[in-house]
């Protein structure tokens, strides 16, 4: 049966009651997904132009017929890019038209993933609140699309920017909307006690699904019986969506949908990136003559459509508190390296900023552009459509090479503003006979401890051919010190809250010869060097006495921390000698830092089409029915160096899809503290892959303990301080995740790796909030890379990489303190060279 037969044998279903559908027509800003980025740009500048040319032309009746067009700029980025190439006339017109409310703005600057901080959620909100204010106007409604959730932060950061509501328009490709429905209103209450109105809504065009733009009638979310093209003729067009509509408000009925109205977005073309339409308002006034008695179409705003919300009783809306985890923030790791570039460039402006309050050596129009490259990396855009099917494709490697160079380019700035403010404050350039002096600042909200580098340049070593020591200023006192190479001298030191003093190294004082070493006739290490016993009787000699840290084949032990591997196994114990427990889960899948490679196959590995379409069938499980898993197995240990402040160790795995993976442990000798760093060699493989490293810790009371991880601007308890309906399996953290009982406090620094899996890893039935058995606890791991994504995604992961992991464990500390104290883990002490 052909379409038009179909159709006509199709009968109509006729509401119950009167409806209206309020459109919001937009254009769904996607930073390369469909051409290049500075195409893009060029495009939405010129959608302003349009959608003004519309909007002026029904206001001044030279167009009758476009009465009642509106337009909702999805994001200040593209308002900013138009008023920067506008004329005063130009400008003038735009800003009568939003006025008018003919054109609105949202409070979004562009559809984020979760990388940005804090400080930098305020910097995007903050800029189009900020633009109405210099026209005399207010934004109180924002509107994001394709992205599929937010931290608790976010909703915290829109309010204190004037932004009372959102609507959220979520996409189900490997993702899922919250609450367990779409089209719902709720109150997102803040961590602080603030609500935010937030719409949860349906695919940011549905509207053109349902038929509501001419020449754009799309199938995607609905998933009918009718087998048309996107541009049908009109009467074709116009029936097929006469049954649509009728049939969506007859379903929402039946699903007990509260209100007589419902909003949809659209877009002027059947694509991302598309165009103004004005044709829309030409077939709304059609049908509104037509069908308006039972349902009614008007284009309308975010602003009007909120205030027409809240002329209904608002009060018995529910009101949910907790984090929103977005599904589609796994994207960061499939650019792993430039990830960790972006994150460490957001640090170290935070430090800028710290550093230089009241902008004395850094502007602000500095500080702006070093954000502003940051925004354009974490924007949820990762790369164009056919990354995976096509990756030799030019635009796609023309947009890889961009949108990576936002995150080096947030780094050279974010690097520039720090010397500039660190020579302004007495750091040194590089000059003959330059003292041997540092500053070293506390830059935290809390106490910090480290172990800093005092670093030399290549010819500076032979200053002191008997030796050196480090010697604090304020108080005279030598400090022990250990070098791993001549050119950086390692110190342990603690300082206050914005503390800070001057080292300066000398030459060493004490002429004695050193003692020297000898075999000892106690200790259980072989000629072969292999310490693979453990001794009968204690330490005695002067050399181990002088040593804190004891290492052997199967483990290292410093006065706080006793760790425990097993060849082909790995760290199987990390035990906390200050509180006597063990630190790692009885009920562990694997091992600490063990490594974890999966790879889905498809059918025919040759063929790109399998490649893409193998991806295609994942849904929200992230890997295939048929993913072989690979566990990494501990196949040689090596002692690096051991002195007085530090020992380190590396421990080899052998791992499918990696050439090479090593484990190094730098234990502390005077504080609980482990820092640990990954390397490894990643092959180059089309197929899609995930790597884990298992992170199964606990404070010590497993069975009591709380897991917390810091999100922007908040702490949230994973599956706890969530919405209903939201992604348990993973969230993307800002600086770490703690895990707290009634007297210790294991953190865990993760500065470069921001996508943390708390699901199982098995591939099956996933489950959201509110659907988790009672009192289960989330597994940990952190997740390095992943290619899965079958559109967008880089498409292989080879390559070297290094991340690093600071574990440390504090007694008494209030859980008010584990995000400034993950801060100051990952922030570390800085540390200048100076006159």
């Amino acid at each position: 049966m052909d379409l038009i037969q179909q159709i006509k044998q199709t009968s109509i279903q006729q509401p119950s009651r009167p409806w209206t559908i309020y459109a919001i027509h937009h254009s769904h800003t996607d930073i390369g997904y469909t051409e290049r980025q500075e195409k893009i740009e060029q495009y939405h500048v010129d959608f302003i132009r349009q959608a003004l040319r519309v909007a002026t032309s029904a206001h001044d009746g030279s167009k009758p017929e476009w009465k009642g067009f509106r337009w909702t700029c999805e994001t200040f980025w593209a308002v900013e890019r138009f008023l920067e190439e506008a004329s005063p006339a130009e400008q003038q017109s735009f800003a009568d038209a939003v006025l008018r409310g003919d054109i609105e703005l949202s409070g979004t600057y562009l559809n984020m993933t979760e990388l940005p901080d804090y400080d930098l959620l305020q910097r995007i909100h903050s800029k189009a609140q900020a633009y109405a204010a210099s026209i005399g106007h207010t934004i109180d409604s924002a509107m994001t699309a394709d992205i599929n959730g937010y931290s608790w932060g976010y909703a915290q950061s829109l309010l204190d920017n004037g932004i009372q509501h959102l609507f959220s328009c979520i996409h189900t490709h490997h993702g899922m909307y919250a609450l367990g429905r779409k089209q719902q209103p709720f109150w997102w209450e803040t961590a602080a006690g603030d609500k935010l109105l937030v719409w949860n809504g349906e695919h940011y065009m549905f509207g053109n699904e349902l038929g509501l733009c001419p020449d754009a009638l799309g199938k995607y979310m609905i998933q009918d019986e009718f087998q048309h093209q996107l541009y049908e003729n009109k009467d074709t067009h116009d029936q097929l969506a006469r049954i649509r509509l009728n049939r969506y408000v007859c379903q929402l009925e039946a699903e007990q949908y509260p209100f007589s109205f419902v909003p949809v977005m659209l877009s002027g073309l059947a694509t991302d990136n598309g165009a103004p339409n004005s044709a829309i308002a030409d077939w709304i006034s059609e049908w509104n003559t037509q069908y308006g008695d039972s349902i009614r179409i008007e284009m309308t705003t975010l602003s009007a459509f909120f205030a027409r919300l809240k002329q209904e009783n608002l009060t018995q809306l529910p009101v949910h508190r907790g984090d929103w985890p977005d599904w589609w923030s796994d994207g960061v790791s499939s650019t792993a390296m430039h990830t960790q570039i972006y994150r460490d460039a957001q640090r170290t402006l935070r430090k800028v900023k710290r550093l230089d309050p009241d902008r004395a050596a850094v502007t602000d129009q500095e500080i702006g552009a070093a954000e502003q490259a940051l925004i354009m990396y974490a924007e949820h855009t990762w790369g164009y459509h056919s990354s995976i099917y096509e990756p030799w494709h030019p635009n796609v490697q023309l947009l890889e090479v961009r949108k990576q160079t936002n995150a080096a380019e947030a780094s050279r700035l974010a690097y520039r503003a720090l010397d500039k403010a660190l020579l302004a404050q007495g750091t040194s350039t590089l000059y003959p006979n330059r003292p041997y002096r540092y500053r070293v600042v506390n830059l935290a909200d809390t106490t910090a401890r480290d172990m800093i580098t005092l670093s030399l340049d290549g010819w500076e070593p032979a200053h002191f051919p008997h030796g050196l020591e480090v010697v604090c200023e304020e108080t005279g006192k030598v400090l022990p010190h250990q070098a791993p190479h001549q050119q950086s001298i390692i110190v342990d030191i603690e300082l206050q809250a914005k503390g800070e003093c001057t080292l300066t190294l000398r030459a060493r004082q004490d002429s004695s010869k050193p003692v020297g070493s000898m075999t000892s006739n106690t200790r259980l290490m072989g000629s072969d060097r292999v310490y693979d016993m453990e001794d009968m009787f204690p330490k005695v000699t002067a050399a181990d006495a002088a040593l804190p840290i004891h290492v052997t084949q199967h483990g290292v032990e410093s006065p706080y921390i006793h760790i425990k591997w097993q060849e082909g196994t790995g760290i199987m114990s990390w035990y906390n000698k200050e509180t006597e427990q063990e630190m790692l889960r009885s009920d562990r899948n694997y091992n600490a830092f063990t490594p974890i490679y999966e790879v889905t196959p498809p059918d025919n590995e040759v063929d790109p089409s399998q490649v893409w379409a193998v991806r295609s069938q994942m849904g929200r499980n992230r890997k295939g029915i048929n993913v072989k898993r690979s566990v990494g197995q501990l196949v040689r240990i090596r002692t690096l160096e051991n002195g007085p402040l530090y020992a380190t160790v590396e421990l080899l795995y052998k791992v499918e899809g990696m050439s090479y993976y090593a484990l190094f442990l730098k234990v502390h000798a005077c504080s609980n503290r482990v820092d640990v760093s990954i390397r490894l060699h990643k092959d180059s493989v089309w197929n899609p892959e995930n790597v884990y490293v298992a992170l199964p810790f606990t404070s010590g009371n497993a069975a009591e303990d709380t897991v917390y991880a810091d999100k922007a601007g908040v702490l949230v308890r994973p599956w706890i301080d969530q919405l209903p309906g939201t992604c348990l399996d993973y969230s993307c953290i800002q600086e770490g995740i703690a895990w707290q009982d009634a007297s210790n406090t294991l953190l865990l620094g993760t500065p470069d790796t921001p996508l943390i899996q708390w699901g199982s890893l098995e591939y099956g039935r996933r489950l959201v909030h509110s659907q988790q058995p009672a009192n289960a606890k989330p597994e940990t791991y952190a997740w390095l890379m992943t290619n899965y994504w079958e559109t967008n995604f880089k498409a292989t992961l080879g390559g070297f990489y290094e991340f690093r992991y600071l574990v440390s464990s504090r007694i008494g500390l209030e859980t008010s303190n584990i995000k400034p104290m993950l801060d100051s883990l990952t922030s570390g002490i800085l540390v200048s060279r100076v006159h």
